[in-house]
């Protein structure tokens, strides 16, 4: 156990110093996931003259929270397993005691560490400029979120990942991730809320893994009506259907792996 905590902590202030350095970097990358503030203006707009069940205030809270949550469950991982594999740097990494997936989780962490201080800076700034969406979730609600947003984190960097695995047999795995992302825009409520939905279409999309992204997260921490624990379970349910199949998809790919650029 105590080798296992030594491993993770060292891992984890390694690429938080590397994060460090390309902090001014990583401020940009929290500035480029701004498409939620840009719809928080349109359907904020929309709700003075439409009938959706929401005021223009739920709509601001809605994507600002949508924002903050994409701060924290960003993923990159596929565009770095492709790279390795094309430059046969995973060679390296399987000379390794340590599985390979464990450097790109404590690289991922890392990052959201870095976050932090840019993510209550922008909080701070939002409320200033928006006071009339001000407010102060319940301690469920907040303990809710984080649940939420750890497992948002965990199904999207499972399901990137074993994405990932098919770069063992393409040198354009990222392709699929991209195909992958459009789904994630229009149902994962980035562009918006569910409610909005046709009440079929919202409960089909409700057993898909793209709601659990983004919109579950948000949804309980502003006071929508979602089962917690339904959301969980489904949550859950894809990440282990992802977990079994980056496993497979892992084992078969190093029989063929070749070090392409070694």
């Amino acid at each position: 156990m105590k080798w296992t905590w030594k491993k993770a902590t060292t891992l984890l202030s390694t690429y938080y110093a590397h994060m460090l350095e390309y902090r001014a970097e990583i401020f940009l990358w929290a500035l480029s996931n701004s498409l939620p503030l840009i719809l928080m203006g349109v359907w904020t707009q929309a709700a003075q003259g439409g009938n959706f069940g929401f005021s223009s205030v739920d709509f601001a809270r809605y994507f600002f929270s949508i924002f903050l949550i994409r701060q924290f469950t960003t993923i990159w991982v596929i565009w770095e397993f492709e790279r390795e594999i094309v430059e046969g740097q995973l060679s390296f990494r399987l000379l390794q005691p340590l599985d390979p997936v464990w450097h790109h989780i404590a690289r991922h962490l890392a990052e959201k560490m870095t976050r932090v201080p840019l993510t209550i800076a922008l909080t701070v700034l939002f409320f200033w400029l928006y006071p009339k969406a001000f407010w102060i979730p319940s301690w469920k609600e907040f303990l809710f979120l984080a649940i939420a947003t750890v497992v948002a984190f965990s199904l999207r960097f499972v399901s990137q990942y074993t994405f990932a695995m098919f770069a063992f047999w393409t040198e354009r795995a990222s392709a699929i991730e991209q195909f992958w992302f459009l789904f994630y825009i229009f149902l994962s409520g980035l562009i918006a809320p569910l409610e909005v939905f046709p009440p079929l279409v919202r409960e089909i999309v409700l057993w898909t893994p793209f709601p659990y992204f983004l919109y579950f997260p948000a949804a309980l921490v502003i006071g929508f009506p979602v089962n917690f624990l339904r959301g969980i379970l489904i949550a859950l349910g894809w990440g282990i259907l992802f977990f079994f199949l980056n496993r497979w998809l892992w084992r078969r790919g190093l029989q063929q792996y070749s070090g392409m650029g070694a």
